[in-house]
């Protein structure tokens, strides 16, 4: 059995630290990239495009990395994902665009769309930090709630339209996800900050921090004080397991875990434990459970319901999770957290079948799992108390989120939505993609 001891800091080197969390997957080379490039073959009906959620001219861009214009590449990539940046190196883009690449079907290896897309954009903010340039401005003023990826897009193309906009964030740092809640190895070297700053170079666009919609905001204070309203607030409420002992010590909601990992600046005083059990099976866990192995934790274990192919990690990210050492078992649900002098020192589970309806159910046979830190990632949940006034919600939902329309209109006339708090994908390029489309609705709506 465990005690106390067990979870603690400074587990490994402080060198070997700074290397398990320095850039998981460095940049192509000017030559690679040349090379990579010369094997798109510029589809005229490019099957990459349409898989892009922004819509991005893949083959245009890629064309002019391989003649060494990486100014024009980078502008337009920028032109329909404004964070082509963070979306280059988190992007799933094996299940995306890559997966869509003829090269996929006859070599079975596609180019490499998005590590060409990461050379174009870091050559920029490196040699171009201000870009972009503001049309005249309107005398309009937008209202973004939430200074993530959704949020920070729709701010961007406003701006560009020459309104002025104000960014209200809850937390002390804009960024949103990309800050918060990605894996540290993923977007190394504070690039979502960087990134932040090199999207605020189009100006017109003011963050204002600590500012929570439902305590320092109200929705129709918004409304009445601006032109219109973009709400981007991302998902705040973290669902629980629902069993016995999730209050013991030693176990965390997941991604308060990733959370602090990211905001730890010295990654040897971040406590960890040594047997390390992560439940769930989306991106939240996979990050969670490697960064725990990269931490010094000696047994890493990942306990899924369902089976592999359930997992809302990618293939990729399963794999990368086991090549760093991580176990996955499957097809098992937790039943209680066990402790002692209120520490978690373990978990039982039930394994679990699929019954004749495709849900997963206890078969009846147990096993349990030693564990001195439990990590809970078993999904993100919709709040949606601060959209309520007088007991009833202001605004339509739709399967617990915000309903929108295909511009992102909400039910309230001038109020827009986009990014995790509505139905869809919860993929950041997503989440793009809904700040730009409210962005061009608002924009036509307010200039009539």
């Amino acid at each position: 059995m465990t005690d106390t001891a067990d979870i603690a800091a400074g587990r490994l080197p402080p060198a070997q630290l700074a290397a398990n969390f320095a850039d998981a997957h460095p940049p192509l080379s000017p030559h690679e990239a040349v090379v990579e490039a010369s094997r798109c073959y510029f589809c005229h009906d490019a099957p990459c495009i349409e898989a892009c959620p922004t819509g991005i001219d893949i083959p245009g861009f890629i064309r002019k990395i391989g003649t060494g214009n990486l100014r024009g590449a980078a502008r337009r990539i920028l032109e329909a994902n404004v964070f082509g940046g963070s979306c280059a190196r988190v992007c799933p883009t094996e299940i995306l665009c890559e997966a869509a690449c003829v090269r996929t079907a006859e070599e079975d290896r596609p180019v490499r769309i998005g590590a060409l897309q990461r050379r174009a954009i870091d050559w920029l903010m490196e040699h171009e930090p201000t870009p972009f340039a503001r049309a005249p401005a309107t005398g309009k003023r937008i209202a973004v709630v939430g200074a993530g990826p959704a949020g920070l897009a729709c701010a961007h193309r406003l701006a560009m339209h020459g309104h002025e906009v104000t960014v209200f964030e809850a937390r002390p740092k804009p960024g949103g996800l990309n800050e918060y809640g990605i894996a540290a190895y993923k977007l190394a070297d504070d690039f979502a900050q960087r990134e932040v700053a090199f999207i605020l170079s189009v100006g017109g666009i003011t963050i204002d921090y600590g500012k929570r919609l439902g305590v320092e905001l109200t929705l129709p204070d918004l409304r009445a004080g601006f032109a219109a309203v973009f709400l981007g607030m991302g998902l705040a409420g973290v669902r629980a397991l629902g069993i016995a002992g999730e209050t013991l010590g030693g176990v965390r909601d997941a991604v308060d875990f990733i959370a602090e990992l990211r905001q730890t600046g010295d990654k040897a005083r971040l406590p960890v434990g040594r047997r390390v059990v992560v439940i769930g099976g989306g991106n939240t866990a996979i990050d969670a459970a490697t960064q725990a192995r990269r931490l010094g934790a000696e047994d890493v274990t990942i306990v899924y319901r369902r089976g592999p192919g359930e997992m809302s990690a990618t293939v990729d990210e399963q794999d990368w999770a086991q090549t760093n050492g991580v176990r996955i078992r499957h097809w098992a649900a937790p039943q209680a957290l066990l402790g002692a002098a209120g520490q978690v020192r373990g978990v039982t589970f039930l394994r679990t079948r699929l019954d004749q309806t495709g849900r997963a159910v206890p078969s009846g046979e147990r096993f349990a799992l030693e564990a001195d830190m439990v990590l809970k990632a078993v999904g993100q949940v919709f709040m949606a108390d601060p959209l309520a006034a007088d007991g009833s919600l202001l605004l339509a939902t739709e399967d617990g989120r915000i309903a929108v329309d295909a511009e992102r209109r909400t039910s309230m006339p001038g109020v827009y939505a986009g990014g995790d708090c509505v139905a869809g994908v919860d993929l950041t390029v997503a989440a793009v993609q809904d700040g730009k489309l409210a962005a061009e609705a608002i924009h036509r709506a307010v200039t009539g």
